[in-house]
Protein backbone atom coordinates (compact mmCIF):
# COMPACT_ATOMS: atom_id res chain seq x y z
CA UNK A 1 0.00 0.00 0.00
CA UNK A 2 2.93 2.26 0.74
CA UNK A 3 4.47 1.67 -2.19
CA UNK A 4 1.14 2.36 -4.39
CA UNK A 5 0.72 5.90 -2.31
CA UNK A 6 4.12 6.92 -3.30
CA UNK A 7 4.03 6.11 -7.11
CA UNK A 8 0.00 8.10 -6.92
CA UNK A 9 2.66 10.72 -5.33
CA UNK A 10 5.10 10.82 -8.01
CA UNK A 11 2.44 11.04 -10.47
CA UNK A 12 0.50 13.92 -8.91
CA UNK A 13 4.09 15.87 -8.87
CA UNK A 14 4.55 15.24 -12.34
CA UNK A 15 1.51 16.33 -13.61
CA UNK A 16 1.49 19.44 -11.63
CA UNK A 17 4.99 20.60 -12.76
CA UNK A 18 3.97 19.91 -16.25
CA UNK A 19 0.48 22.22 -15.45
CA UNK A 20 2.85 24.59 -13.87
CA UNK A 21 4.98 25.13 -16.32
CA UNK A 22 2.40 25.17 -19.16
CA UNK A 23 0.55 27.81 -17.30
CA UNK A 24 4.09 29.89 -17.13
CA UNK A 25 4.62 29.62 -20.83
CA UNK A 26 8.08 29.60 -21.14
CA UNK A 27 9.62 30.59 -24.59
CA UNK A 28 11.06 27.51 -26.83
CA UNK A 29 14.69 28.23 -27.40
CA UNK A 30 14.80 25.74 -30.30
CA UNK A 31 17.06 25.73 -33.26
CA UNK A 32 19.70 28.01 -31.36
CA UNK A 33 17.50 31.26 -31.57
CA UNK A 34 18.01 30.64 -35.29
CA UNK A 35 14.36 32.21 -35.68
CA UNK A 36 13.58 35.76 -34.02
CA UNK A 37 9.99 36.98 -34.45
CA UNK A 38 10.94 40.91 -35.04
CA UNK A 39 7.47 42.18 -35.47
CA UNK A 40 3.82 41.11 -35.54
CA UNK A 41 0.67 43.30 -36.55
CA UNK A 42 -3.18 42.01 -36.10
CA UNK A 43 -4.62 42.11 -39.43
CA UNK A 44 -7.87 40.69 -38.47
CA UNK A 45 -9.45 38.46 -35.10
CA UNK A 46 -7.26 35.58 -35.97
CA UNK A 47 -4.91 36.80 -38.60
CA UNK A 48 -1.59 38.33 -37.95
CA UNK A 49 1.10 39.14 -40.62
CA UNK A 50 4.94 38.55 -39.05
CA UNK A 51 8.56 39.89 -39.51
CA UNK A 52 11.14 36.89 -39.07
CA UNK A 53 14.29 36.95 -38.85
CA UNK A 54 16.44 33.63 -39.88
CA UNK A 55 19.85 34.53 -40.09
CA UNK A 56 20.57 36.74 -43.22
CA UNK A 57 16.98 36.75 -44.26
CA UNK A 58 13.81 38.61 -43.32
CA UNK A 59 10.41 36.67 -43.96
CA UNK A 60 7.47 38.25 -44.28
CA UNK A 61 4.79 35.71 -43.21
CA UNK A 62 1.00 35.75 -43.08
CA UNK A 63 -0.45 33.82 -40.35
CA UNK A 64 -4.36 32.31 -40.13
CA UNK A 65 -6.24 29.50 -38.42
CA UNK A 66 -4.74 26.74 -39.80
CA UNK A 67 -2.41 28.16 -42.39
CA UNK A 68 0.74 29.84 -42.76
CA UNK A 69 2.12 31.57 -45.68
CA UNK A 70 5.32 33.45 -47.30
CA UNK A 71 3.99 36.57 -48.20
CA UNK A 72 7.81 38.08 -49.36
CA UNK A 73 11.40 37.38 -48.52
CA UNK A 74 14.47 39.29 -48.86
CA UNK A 75 18.49 39.38 -47.92
CA UNK A 76 18.37 40.86 -44.85
CA UNK A 77 20.83 43.47 -45.54
CA UNK A 78 18.37 45.06 -48.10
CA UNK A 79 16.34 46.94 -45.22
CA UNK A 80 18.44 49.88 -43.80
CA UNK A 81 19.33 49.68 -40.06
CA UNK A 82 18.08 53.17 -39.40
CA UNK A 83 14.54 52.00 -41.31
CA UNK A 84 14.99 48.28 -39.85
CA UNK A 85 14.73 49.85 -36.15
CA UNK A 86 11.67 52.29 -36.79
CA UNK A 87 9.94 49.50 -38.59
CA UNK A 88 10.59 47.02 -35.79
CA UNK A 89 9.62 49.40 -32.42
CA UNK A 90 6.28 50.95 -33.84
CA UNK A 91 3.56 48.98 -35.78
CA UNK A 92 2.27 52.25 -37.67
CA UNK A 93 5.69 52.09 -39.20
CA UNK A 94 5.52 48.48 -40.09
CA UNK A 95 2.08 49.00 -41.74
CA UNK A 96 4.10 51.36 -44.01
CA UNK A 97 6.98 49.41 -44.50
CA UNK A 98 4.44 46.49 -45.40
CA UNK A 99 2.39 48.84 -47.71
CA UNK A 100 5.41 49.81 -49.40
CA UNK A 101 7.16 46.29 -49.79
CA UNK A 102 3.35 45.25 -50.84
CA UNK A 103 2.93 47.63 -53.81
CA UNK A 104 6.95 47.16 -54.97
CA UNK A 105 6.17 43.20 -55.24
CA UNK A 106 3.22 43.72 -56.92
CA UNK A 107 4.33 46.46 -59.67
CA UNK A 108 4.36 45.59 -63.22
Amino acid sequence: MQVIFSLLLVLAAVVLVAWILKRINLPQHAAGNLIKVQAAVAVGQRERIVLVEINDTWLVVGIAPGQVRTLHSMPKAELPTAQMSMAINTHGKFQGWLKQMMEKRNAP
